[in-house]
C-alpha cells in the first residue's frame, strides 16, 4: 500500500510562541501527529500493519535535515520519508507503519521513534505496541541432573505471559526420603519463550546411596511441571578400594595365565644296554 504524502505546514508566529510542543535540540522537536498525545500507542494481532504519523517541527530560521528510525526489541517501522529536509518555521508530518510480526506473542512491546539531525542531535517519542491474543501460561522443567553437591536444571516458558516460578525439591534414597524442600518462589522472571539454567545447592547429600530427585515447578495459571533425575553416591574410599581390588584381581589372573602357559621341563630318556 503506498504511503500518504508527507504534509508540510507553514507555522505562524502565534503557533511558534504558544501551544506548540516543547522545543528539542537546536530549535526543533518531534511529537505524535495531531497534538495532544505524549507518545504513540497502537494495538493489533500478529501480522497487523499499524499506521500513524510523526510531526517534526522546525522553529529555526534555517533549513533542517533529519533522519527517522525506530528502536525497540522486535519492532520495525517503515517511514514514508526516512530522510527529510524541512524549511524554516515549518512542520512536516511523516506517516509510518509498524508491522506486528506474525509470530509475535501477546503482550506489550516498547520502543521509540528517533529523529536525528545532521549535527547528530536527537529527539525521540515513546512508542508502545500491544500485541493482542490469547494469554497462555505454560512452564516446563528440563535437563535435571545431579552434579556433585548441586542439582542443575532448566526452566522454559512455553506460554505467552511472564512467569514467576515456584520450586519444590524432593529426593528419595534406598531407605526413604533424603531431601524435602517446601515450595518457594524463585527470584527470577521468565519472559515468554525464554530458557533459564539454574541450580539447587545440596551440600549435605548422602555419602552412600542411590537416589531419585524430583523437581516440581508451578506458576500462576500454569500447569504443574515435574522433572526427575537419578544418581548414585559412593564414598571415595570405597571407590579407591574397589579399584585396588579390581587391579589385584586382574594381576592375579595374568599370573595364573602365565603359569598355565609356561612349558613343562622335558625328562631325559634312560640309556639302554648295548646289545
Amino acid at each position: 500500500m503506498p504511503y500518504a504524502t508527507v504534509r508540510v505546514l507553514l507555522l505562524s508566529l502565534p503557533l511558534l510562541l504558544a501551544g506548540a510542543p516543547a522545543a528539542g535540540p537546536a530549535g526543533w522537536s518531534a511529537s505524535p501527529s495531531g497534538g495532544g498525545r505524549p507518545s504513540f500507542y497502537a494495538e493489533g494481532t500478529p501480522g497487523t500493519a499499524l499506521r500513524d504519523a510523526v510531526a517534526v517541527t522546525n522553529r529555526g530560521t534555517g533549513p533542517l535535515s533529519v533522519r527517522l528510525r525506530v528502536t525497540g526489541a522486535g519492532l520495525r517501522a517503515a517511514f514514508a520519508e526516512p530522510v527529510l529536509d524541512i524549511s524554516a518555521r515549518t512542520r512536516a508530518e511523516v506517516p509510518f507503519t509498524v508491522t506486528v510480526p506474525v509470530d509475535a506473542r501477546p503482550g506489550d512491546r516498547g520502543g521509540r521513534i528517533v529523529v536525528r539531525d545532521s549535527a547528530g542531535r536527537e529527539s525521540d517519542v515513546r512508542l508502545l505496541v500491544r500485541v493482542v491474543g490469547p494469554r497462555l501460561a505454560a512452564l516446563t522443567v528440563e535437563h535435571v541432573a545431579v552434579r556433585g553437591d548441586r542439582i542443575t536444571y532448566e526452566l522454559v516458558n512455553r506460554g505467552t505471559t511472564v512467569l514467576v516460578p515456584r520450586l519444590a525439591v524432593h529426593a528419595d534414597g534406598v531407605l526413604g526420603a533424603v531431601l524435602d524442600r517446601a515450595p518457594r518462589d524463585l527470584p527470577v522472571r521468565l519472559p515468554p519463550g525464554s530458557r533459564l539454567a539454574l541450580h539447587e545447592p545440596w551440600p549435605d547429600r548422602p555419602a552412600l546411596d542411590a537416589v531419585t530427585v524430583r523437581l516440581t515447578v508451578t506458576a500462576p495459571g500454569a500447569a504443574r511441571a515435574t522433572g526427575r533425575a537419578s544418581a548414585r553416591f559412593v564414598p571415595r574410599v570405597a571407590v579407591a578400594a574397589t579399584a585396588a581390588g579390581a587391579l589385584s584381581a586382574a594381576a592375579a589372573a595374568v599370573f595364573v595365565r602365565r603359569r598355565r602357559l609356561r612349558p613343562a621341563a622335558t625328562e631325559a630318556e634312560p640309556r639302554g644296554a648295548l646289545t
